[in-house]
């Protein structure tokens, strides 16, 4: 049924932008009617929860200046935003609002956080996703609505059923309500064998492992998110899938980040005429024409109205609409979208040659991007869940790409992919409860790292210092060494992997650590050199105004994946078949060099460094969820994260924007953010370290719930992606 159009305002905070004041022109009535969101001071420590006696609160100044304050000074330079209710912060301002919208009208974090992820695969293509896979971490209070909703029945997967606590139910309690992770990981083909990426003298072909079909895991990422929704959300999916059909529909202006991701990857996605049709344009096509070979079924209708772009100001500050006549910037858009009921015809400029387009142009800054074939295939998964995507005529037009290019992936894959509920690995850091993501995700390794940080004196030696990061980056090594050594998905292991955080472990780890010179990776292993590494991943995380979070992290692996598309189906396809070990003992694309835990085999899902994380208080309130992308630098981001919040008195948005380090084992050296002085470099230096400087690492956006749970929640969006945005919940 069409719902007229209403107009939304929100606040959209942003550590680059501030506030501003955005119109969202959904569609969608019943979620447009929420009052705007009044602007809200950033909240004290205290009030956050932070650790006692701390400047952890944010504002915190010299007792001796305290009473002599009259500028009304903050501590801290950066501070969160505060929300009398909700926040959603994720890696684009405008899916903030779609999950800021879902809470206002009744949705839970867990609504608000699928809602969020769906629109992140129409606003930020380069990594929301659907053809991509990811893991959630969730933890909402009372009693789980799993079980009465036939989620536990044992004939639901559960992969926690690998571990020492495979009897117990997937679901953790946690203080005053419960705790699940959701693995939906892609997997493996039936077609799949270990040595597929290998050439004959036993190297790894990277274009075959990173570029071609063959690099295509089976899609998670609508399985999970729907799993999500399903078992723990609160409100209809067709209601929670709208806002992302709308967006679609009606396209969203290309702000910066986007227009520079997609000029960057013109290359790539020039090569695949389906990724040519959907995000670029020949040069010298006028305004307000569909970018290069569209389908005579396409131009019939976008002649007769039926493609005609709806104007939007979404990622605009606020204005009134455009007229329909007057000039927005160009118009991008494929095809028009078919009807729920329309079938997906075979696409032919997905087999025409790479060199057909000859001159192109990514959108540029204010363009429309449209997707409408993306908004069809958003439909179908609304009105028919999973079966709309794994079953049908997405699945058929994926299994025919497939089958015309090479790929692995068949029907039976598609149909027979599950995303699975599991238990959230636990510990516990300077007193706070810590959930993550088990095997094969990162949650094991963060924590170890954590518990190998825990007994230093890191107070004393100070954030950003030579002496604690020097220890950081030697913990780090140790734990990357064990990851590698032990650690894939723990279906089909021929060894359990063993008690990473057995205290005896840790305290024999802990002693060869040595507090003043650097240990060459060469005496702890030695794999041939790494590449360089991708950082498409992203992060969302989500608080609602009952204390529930959610801890969101999806991935094509790089950016756009491998660059090509499903024709007729609107989006991109993941390569992460690359985070297996091709070839054990060398490195993948992220310079991680893994043994045979993580060997390709059938079904199983590979390694992942991804580490949704959510933090409580000592008496099991919820306080904190946060994650990242940026591959094997997710650890050591989030570990740092929790460091500045925990440890060294740093408000939320503090630590989200402090500098960060990274070391992995190999490559043998340690790398700086900006923002490390050249003292520190001399005397890490000094101490044997090879030093060398990093872009900016990660995208930690995170939350917080005020104490007591109820009372609020804080946002903070990570300085280093520019878009992202954190957005409190209208009331």
């Amino acid at each position: 049924m069409q719902l007229p159009r209403r107009w939304f305002p929100v606040l959209v905070a942003g550590q680059a932008a501030g506030l501003l004041l955005a119109p969202l022109l959904w569609g969608v009535a019943p979620l447009l009617a929420a009052p705007i969101a009044p602007a809200m001071a950033p909240a004290s420590g205290a009030a956050a929860g932070g650790p006692a006696g701390s400047a952890a609160a944010g504002n915190a100044l010299p007792a001796q200046r305290r009473s002599l304050n009259e500028l009304q000074e903050r501590g801290q330079r950066f501070q969160p935003l505060r929300s009398a209710a909700g926040m959603v912060v994720s890696q684009e301002a405008l899916a903030s609002q779609v999950g800021a919208a879902i809470l206002s009208r009744g949705g839970n974090a867990v609504d608000a956080a699928v809602a969020t992820g769906f629109a992140l695969a129409v606003t930020l293509p380069q990594a929301g996703n659907l053809g991509g896979g990811g893991f959630l971490v969730l933890w909402l209070p009372g009693a789980s609505p799993a079980a009465g909703r036939g989620c536990l029945a044992r004939s639901e997967p559960v992969s926690s059923r690998s571990s020492p606590e495979s009897s117990e139910s997937p679901e953790r309690p946690v203080g005053q309500g419960f705790a699940v992770a959701v693995n939906f990981r892609e997997t493996a083909p039936a077609a799949a064998t270990a040595a597929m990426f290998q050439r004959a003298d036993g190297s790894v072909d990277r274009p075959l492992a990173t570029r071609s079909l063959r690099s295509t895991g089976v899609p998670g990422s609508v399985a999970g998110m729907l799993l999500a929704q399903r078992c723990y959300g609160r409100l209809p999916r067709s209601l929670v899938l709208a806002p992302a059909i709308a967006l679609a529909e009606k396209g969203v202006r290309v702000d910066q980040e986007l227009a520079d991701s997609l000029k960057a990857a013109l290359p790539l996605l020039g090569a695949d005429r389906t990724s040519r049709e959907l995000f670029l344009r020949p040069l010298g096509m006028p305004p307000g024409r569909s970018p290069a070979g569209g389908s005579p079924a396409a131009d019939a209708a976008r002649s007769s109205g039926a493609g005609e772009a709806a104007r939007s100001t979404a990622r605009q500050p606020a204005d009134p609409p455009p007229s329909p006549t007057e000039p927005s910037g160009s118009t991008f858009s494929a095809v028009s979208a078919p009807t729920a009921a329309q079938r997906l015809a075979p696409n032919a400029a997905s087999t025409s040659p790479p060199g057909a387009a000859l001159a192109l142009r990514a959108p540029q800054l204010g363009d429309l991007l449209r997707q409408p074939q993306l908004a069809a295939t958003l439909r179908r998964i609304a009105l028919q869940g999973e079966a709309g995507f794994y079953r049908g005529p997405v699945a058929d037009a994926l299994v025919r790409l497939m089958a015309e290019r090479g790929g692995l992936i068949s029907a039976a894959d598609l149909r027979a992919y599950r995303a699975e509920l599991v238990r959230p690995v636990q510990a516990s850091f300077r007193g706070y409860p810590l959930l993550s993501m088990p095997p094969p995700g990162g949650g094991l390794s963060l924590l170890q790292l954590l518990q190998l940080l825990e007994p230093f004196d890191l107070e004393v030696s100070g954030a950003g210092s030579a002496l604690t990061a020097h220890r950081l980056a030697e913990a780090m090594n140790l734990v990357f060494r064990d990851r590698n050594q032990w650690l894939g998905d723990p279906r089909g292991l021929a060894t359990p992997i063993p008690d990473l955080l057995d205290p005896a472990y840790l305290d024999r780890l802990r002693r060869s650590l040595d507090p003043g010179r650097h240990r060459p990776a060469a005496s702890l292993a030695a794999p041939p050199p790494p590449r360089r590494e991708s950082v498409n991943t992203t992060h969302l995380s989500v608080a609602d105004r009952e204390g529930g979070l959610v801890a969101l992290t999806t991935s094509l692996n790089f950016a756009y994946g491998n660059g090509i598309s499903v024709p007729g189906a609107g989006f991109l396809l993941n390569n992460e078949m690359d985070d297996f070990s091709a070839a054990p003992g060398r490195p993948n694309a992220f310079g991680l060099v893994q043994g045979e835990a993580n060997a390709i085999a059938p079904g199983r899902r590979p390694l992942s460094s991804m580490a949704p994380t959510l933090v409580f208080r000592p008496d099991g309130t919820p306080w904190l969820a946060t994650g990242s992308p940026g591959g094997s630098r997710i650890l050591s981001t989030v570990a740092q994260v929790l460091l500045q919040r925990i440890v060294w008195g740093a408000n939320l948005a503090t630590a989200v924007a402090a500098p960060r380090l990274h070391s992995q084992l190999w490559p043998d050296q340690l790398a700086l953010e900006e923002g490390f002085s050249p003292d520190t470099r001399r005397l890490l230096e000094a101490m044997g370290h090879t030093i060398s400087t990093s872009p900016a690492m990660g995208a930690a956006n995170s939350v917080e719930v005020l104490r007591p749970p109820g009372t609020g929640s804080l946002g903070a969006a990570d300085p280093r992606r520019g878009i992202g945005g954190a957005v409190a919940e209208p009331r």
